[in-house]
């Protein structure tokens, strides 16, 4: 009997997560090969393709992410942006992060907006963390980042506070791109030139794929540096 029950929650456990990211609406779809999935803010020259519904809410942002990610190309979609809601007066929902829809378009790589020396610090999804911006320190709320604007006249240090923990050294260069930085316990890939002006020295901050960083900031919220 227990094992029966065990197999009945562990099928209904994983129907419920089959329907956690679905394909709310496809109007078209577009044949590209492209690997990119980034966020845009001006859609007026960009094809729109149709809509993800995620529908539950879960602390697996890395799996969440993989499965939009993996629905958008199935429509040929490259790029996304947040679909506001609006209440029965009109007014516009604050965000949830137990119910949210992303448009997806095709954009021309020309059309997407670069934003550049601006780095993104991002927190954990369960759990406060305490961080140091230039010695002075931060308490980063859950499902939260930090814009930090980079300056070539200033090195920004950032740690985490932890004994052997990562410290960062931050600036800005001519071209270079944003950056994505997870303050998580993942390991750094020892190839900084990826990042730009980072200069890692140990292993709890790691660097985040643009896509993944993008869509990380659009599901939290901004926390303004104090």
């Amino acid at each position: 009997m227990r094992k029966l029950l065990f197999l009945i929650s562990v099928f209904c456990f994983q129907f419920f997560y089959l329907q956690v990211v679905t394909l709310n609406k496809v109007e078209k779809t577009n044949e590209n090969k492209d690997k990119f999935f980034y966020k845009i803010n001006e859609p007026s020259k960009s094809e729109f393709l149709g809509e993800i519904l995620v529908n539950a809410y879960s602390n697996d942002d890395v799996t969440i992410f993989g499965d939009v990610y993996k629905k958008a190309k199935q429509v040929g979609a490259n790029s996304f942006n947040l679909k506001p809601i609006e209440n029965i007066d009109g007014t516009i929902q604050n965000f949830n992060p137990s119910y949210y829809i992303l448009n997806l378009y095709y954009t021309n790589i020309d059309d997407i907006p670069t934003e550049e020396n601006v780095a993104y610090l991002i927190s954990s999804s369960e759990k406060k963390q305490k961080i140091n911006i230039n010695n002075k320190t931060t308490e980063l709320q859950p499902r939260s980042f930090i814009k930090l604007n980079l300056s070539e006249s200033e090195v920004m240090s950032v740690s985490t506070r932890k004994f052997l923990g990562s410290t960062v050294k931050l600036s800005a260069k001519s071209g270079q791109p944003s950056l994505y930085l997870s303050l998580t316990d993942f390991k750094i890939r020892s190839n900084d030139s990826i990042y730009g002006g980072v200069n890692v020295k140990s292993g709890d901050i790691t660097g985040l794929e643009k896509s993944f960083g993008m869509f990380l900031t659009t599901i939290y919220s901004e926390q303004k540096k104090d």
